[in-house]
């Protein structure tokens, strides 16, 4: 008993010394280092950053695979063609009628996966309109990306400026900025973006000097974040309405420093990360977003390709060509899902809490 008492000692000594010198490596470290510390240590939120950014820069090669490789446009159709494959003619879209063998086949069918049978032409099949899959869900995953990642950016800069001046100054001012937040807070977020993206699809936007043509993908971009401002900026309202009350924003405004000066210079750093872990939410929650729009018909426009616009086509041949819906339900899945997983990793490294559960 003795001899197991001394050994826990001498483990749990070490066990402290380590810590101890551990505390004594990073003491001094900016709590951004201290933040990417614990994040390199999340490997599954890495690598599902990792996954993000594979599929980014698969996108980003669409007009590459176009050129190259597929040999076709994403809008192009290929009804009553044919192309090769091991050595045979194969139709992109079946004619229908008797084969040889007397037996009946339906017709507008289109072709399946061919993998790379057929020199790199619809590895991901055909849809019914004979255009290639893979090509459309490559171009329909860049818009989707420019609609998510463009949305996220201009209503996370709103949200955090409206957050800022109604926090800080109050009054007034605080009272307008926050009833404009229940106003959008008041709908329903998907039946506000609808009506508002149904609206402005069919005459598009001709106000204030600015013009926006129908089937713009800056229609979608600036429905989807205009009614997300309010879920962003609240909870840095609230944040910023707890930070004016310390003392270092009293030292700031005693020494003569600006309001703009105290919003920028010391508010906006201690909210920084924050809006940064929203940054990355909103972005999945956008993609999400745009995909429900498309498929409704109120987002990307045909024959411009989306994610959700390939789902709406692909419904109609879902028993015959599941293909068609499944392939960019997958691409929305891990793209809204690796987004999700690094964001809840990249808030549990800016937690300073966080340093605590992964010493422990």
């Amino acid at each position: 008993m003795a001899t197991e008492s001394t050994t826990d000692f001498t483990l749990d000594t070490a066990a402290a010394l380590a810590a101890a010198e551990d505390e004594g490596a990073i003491e001094g470290k900016s709590p951004w280092y201290l933040a990417w510390r614990r994040l390199r240590r999340n490997y599954v939120a890495l690598a599902f950053l990792l996954l993000f950014f594979v599929i980014v820069a698969a996108c980003l090669c669409a007009p590459l695979y176009k050129d190259h490789i597929a040999h076709t446009g994403p809008n192009t159709g290929h009804l009553g063609e044919t192309f090769t494959r091991d050595g045979k003619q194969v139709a992109v879209v079946s004619k229908g009628g008797f084969g040889q063998n007397g037996e009946f086949h339906a017709g507008g069918i289109p072709v399946g996966p061919q993998f790379w049978h057929a020199g790199g032409k619809y590895v991901l099949g055909a849809d019914n309109q004979g255009r290639d899959v893979a090509v459309r869900l490559l171009y329909g995953g860049l818009n989707s990306l420019a609609v998510g990642i463009g949305s996220a950016i201009i209503c996370t800069f709103f949200a955090m400026l409206f957050a800022l001046l109604a926090g800080y100054y109050g009054g007034k001012t605080d009272w307008i900025i926050s009833r404009f937040f229940d106003l959008i807070w008041a709908f329903p977020v998907l039946l506000l973006a609808i009506a508002l993206g149904t609206a402005l699809s069919i005459n598009g936007f001709h106000h204030f000097g600015i013009n926006i043509k129908s089937g713009s993908l800056w229609i979608p971009t600036l429905v989807i974040s205009y009614v997300l401002i309010p879920y962003v900026g609240r909870p840095l309202r609230g944040q910023i309405l707890s930070l004016r009350e310390k003392e270092f924003i009293e030292a700031a405004t005693s020494q003569g420093a600006s309001s703009w000066r105290v919003m920028l210079s010391e508010l906006l750093p201690n909210i920084a990360s924050t809006v940064l872990v929203f940054f990355t939410l909103i972005i999945a929650n956008n993609i999400l977003t745009e995909a429900g729009l498309s498929f409704l018909g109120a987002g990307v426009q045909p024959p411009s390709a989306s994610w959700g616009t390939m789902i709406a086509d692909g419904q109609s041949r879902i028993a015959t060509a599941p293909w068609l819906a499944i392939i960019p339900g997958i691409m929305i899945v891990l793209t809204v899902l690796s987004l999700n997983v690094f964001g809840d990793g990249l808030r549990d490294a800016l937690d300073p809490r966080a340093k605590v559960r992964m010493e422990h």
